[in-house]
C-alpha cells in the first residue's frame, strides 16, 4: 500500500475498520462451513446438510450487504470531511498564492466535485476488499490444512504470486490514472474559465478557438481514460491466469489421488471447493484497485492542498499599535509543497512607517507570495516578519488583518449592492463613508450612472462592470477600511490607459499617510511609490532590495525616501 493510500485509510474511523475485519472474518468462517457441508452432502448423498449450505450462503450475502453499507456510509463521511478540510484551506498558498497545490479556481472546483467523488470506490470497494484479502485467505488456508496439508502447501506457495504480478501491472495503472486525472483537472478548470469569460470571448470573436481547445483537452482525456482501461484489462488477465494455473496445480494432483484411492471423496471435494476461495479475494482486489486508482490520484491532490503552509488563524495575543507600522522581513524563505525552488529565498526588506514600497519583477518571481506573507496567509519556512518589532506570529491575527487594506489583481465582487461591496471590510461604515470612499477611488461617477446608484445589485463577480470599474470598487473597499497598511497586487494589470490613469490617481489618494507594499509591473503605478525593489526568482536583486535610492543611498528615516522611485 502506497503512502497516499495509507494516509487515506487513516481518515476512516477506527470502528469502521474493526467492523470490516469482523465482517471479513465471519465470511471466511462461513466459506469453510459452506464448503465442508457441501462436500459431505455430495460425497455422502446426504440432503440433510443442504439447509446448512443454504444458511451459509444466506449468511455470506447478509454480511456482504452489511459490509457494503458500512463502507458506503464511511465513504460519504470521509468525503464530506475532506471537502471541509480543502475548503478550510482556501486561504492557503495553493489557493491564494498561486502555489502548485490545488491548481486554479477551476481546478479546485473539479477537485471538490468530480474529483472527490472518485474516492468512493476506494472506501466502498477497495478498502473492504483489502481487509477481506488479508483475513479470508489465512482462515480458508487453515481449513485446507485440516483437509489436506499437501494441497495447502501448494496453495501457500502460489498465493504470493497473485499480489506480485498484480503490483507489477498496478504500477503502470497508477501512472496512467494519474495522467487521466491531471487531464480531467485541466479540462474542468479550463472549461470553467471559458464559461466565466464567455461574454469577453464572444466580443473578441475567440469562441471558436476556445471550443477547439476544449475539444482537444477532452480528446486527450478520452485517450488517457482508454489507456488506463487497457492496462486495467491487462492486469485482470494476468491475475486470472495466475489464479487459474495455481488452482490447476492443486486440482490435478487431487484428481490423480482420487483415482488411485489415496484420498477420500469428501476430502477431495473440500480441497477443490476451498482452493479457489483462497485466491478469490485477491482476484477481486485487483479489479477494486483499478476502480479506485483515480480516487487515489485525487487524494494525492487533496493532501497536497492540505499540506500547503497553513495560514495562521489565531496567532498570539499582542495587538499592534495604532498608526502606520514599521514592517521588517528578515531572511524570509517560503517553499510551496512539491516546488523545485523556494517562492521566496532569504528576503530581507524594511518598510518604514508611512513608506510606500513598490515590488517589481517577472511573473513567478514571488511578488504575490510576499504580500501573502505580510497578510499572515502564508507561514515562512524560515526567517521572521516583524511589525513594530513584534513577530507576526505573536500578533492577534484577526486584529492585524483588520489593519490591512487589500487590493488584488482580480477583486471579487459579490452578488450584492454596490454599497455592500464597498463596505465589505468595514461593515459599520455609513452611507457617507461609502460615498467618500467611492469619490477617493474615482468610482462615484460610474456608480451614479447605474440604474439604482449605490443600491444597484451587481451580478456575481461584478458582472456588468468593466475591469477598471471593478478595480476602482476594490480601491474604494480598501479606502473604506481606513486601514494603516495597504497591500496592492498589480491592480492596474489588464487595464486600458484611461482606466489606469484613474486607478493610479485613486491609489495615490488611498496610500497617502499609510505603510504600503505595491506589486506593480507597469510604470504608471510606480509613481505612487517612495521606493522600488525588484524580485527575481524569489530573491531581491542586489542594490534593489536594500532600500537604496536610485543614486545608491537611502536614509532609513521616513524623511529620507526617494521621490517617485521609477528609476529602479
Amino acid at each position: 500500500m502506497k503512502a497516499v493510500e495509507r494516509r487515506l485509510v487513516r481518515w476512516l474511523p477506527r470502528r469502521v475498520l474493526v467492523l470490516l475485519v469482523a465482517v471479513a472474518l465471519a465470511q471466511a468462517v462461513l466459506v469453510v462451513v459452506q464448503a465442508d457441508a457441501l462436500a459431505r452432502a455430495v460425497a455422502g448423498l446426504d440432503a440433510r446438510l443442504l439447509p446448512v449450505v443454504a444458511a451459509a450462503v444466506a449468511g455470506r450475502a447478509v454480511l456482504a450487504w452489511a459490509g457494503s453499507g458500512v463502507a458506503g456510509r464511511a465513504a460519504a463521511g470521509v468525503k464530506a470531511r475532506l471537502r471541509e478540510a480543502v475548503l478550510a484551506r482556501a486561504g492557503a498558498p495553493g489557493a491564494a498564492g498561486g502555489g502548485s497545490a490545488g491548481g486554479s479556481g477551476g481546478g479546485r472546483v473539479t477537485l471538490l466535485t468530480r474529483g472527490l467523488d472518485a474516492v468512493d470506490p476506494f472506501f466502498a470497494g477497495y478498502v473492504p476488499q483489502l481487509v477481506a484479502a488479508c483475513v479470508v485467505p489465512p482462515v480458508v488456508l487453515a481449513g485446507l490444512v485440516a483437509a489436506d496439508w499437501a494441497s495447502a502447501v501448494v496453495v501457500a506457495v502460489t498465493v504470493p504470486l497473485v499480489p506480485v504480478f498484480g503490483a507489477l501491472v498496478g504500477l503502470r495503472t497508477a501512472e496512467w490514472t494519474g495522467r487521466q486525472w491531471e487531464l480531467l483537472r485541466r479540462l474542468g478548470g479550463h472549461f470553467r474559465d471559458v464559461v466565466a469569460g464567455l461574454a469577453t470571448l464572444r466580443a473578441f470573436g475567440r469562441t471558436g478557438h476556445q471550443s477547439a481547445v476544449v475539444r482537444r483537452l477532452a480528446d486527450e482525456h478520452r485517450r488517457a481514460t482508454v489507456g488506463a482501461l487497457r492496462v486495467a484489462f491487462l492486469s485482470s488477465l494476468v491475475v486470472e491466469l495466475v489464479c487459474a494455473l495455481s488452482v490447476a496445480l492443486v486440482a490435478v494432483p487431487v484428481g490423480l489421488r482420487l483415482l488411485d484411492g489415496r484420498m477420500e471423496l469428501a476430502a477431495g471435494l473440500l480441497v477443490l471447493l476451498l482452493a479457489p476461495e483462497v485466491y478469490a479475494p485477491l482476484r477481486a482486489l485487483g479489479s477494486r484497485f483499478h476502480a479506485s486508482a483515480e480516487g487515489v490520484a485525487v487524494a494525492g491532490e487533496v493532501f497536497a492542498v492540505l499540506d500547503s503552509p497553513a495560514a495562521p488563524t489565531g496567532g498570539g495575543r499582542v495587538v499592534a499599535a495604532e498608526g502606520p507600522p514599521e514592517i521588517v522581513l528578515e531572511d524570509v524563505t517560503v517553499r510551496y509543497p512539491g516546488a523545485d525552488r523556494p517562492a521566496l529565498e532569504k528576503v530581507s526588506l524594511r518598510v518604514a512607517p508611512g513608506e510606500r514600497v513598490a515590488v517589481t519583477g517577472p511573473s513567478g518571481a514571488g511578488k504575490s507570495t510576499l504580500l501573502l506573507v505580510l497578510a499572515g496567509l502564508v507561514t515562512p519556512e524560515s526567517g521572521r516578519v516583524l511589525v513594530d518589532g513584534v513577530e507576526l506570529g505573536e500578533l492577534d491575527m484577526a486584529a492585524w488583518r483588520a489593519r490591512l487594506g487589500w487590493v488584488p489583481q482580480r477583486p471579487h465582487l459579490f452578488a450584492a449592492s454596490v454599497a455592500d461591496n464597498i463596505r465589505l471590510g468595514a461593515p459599520d461604515a455609513g452611507d457617507e463613508r461609502v460615498r467618500q470612499a467611492a469619490r477617493a477611488a474615482a468610482a462615484e461617477e460610474f456608480i451614479e450612472e447605474l440604474p439604482d446608484g449605490y443600491a444597484t445589485v451587481l451580478g456575481d463577480g461584478g458582472a456588468g462592470l468593466s475591469a477598471g470599474q471593478r478595480q476602482r470598487l476594490a480601491i474604494a473597499r480598501a479606502y473604506a477600511t481606513d486601514a494603516p497598511v495597504m497591500l496592492l497586487d498589480e491592480p492596474t494589470a489588464r487595464l486600458d490607459v484611461r482606466s489606469e490613469r484613474l486607478l493610479v490617481d485613486a491609489a495615490r489618494r488611498l496610500l497617502e499617510g499609510r505603510s504600503a507594499v505595491v506589486v506593480a509591473h507597469r510604470p504608471a503605478l510606480l509613481s505612487v511609490a517612495d521606493r522600488v525593489v525588484r524580485l527575481v526568482d524569489g530573491r531581491l536583486v542586489p542594490g534593489d532590495g536594500t532600500g537604496a535610492r536610485p543614486s545608491g543611498s537611502f536614509d532609513e528615516s521616513p524623511g529620507g525616501r526617494c521621490g517617485g522611485g521609477v528609476a529602479a
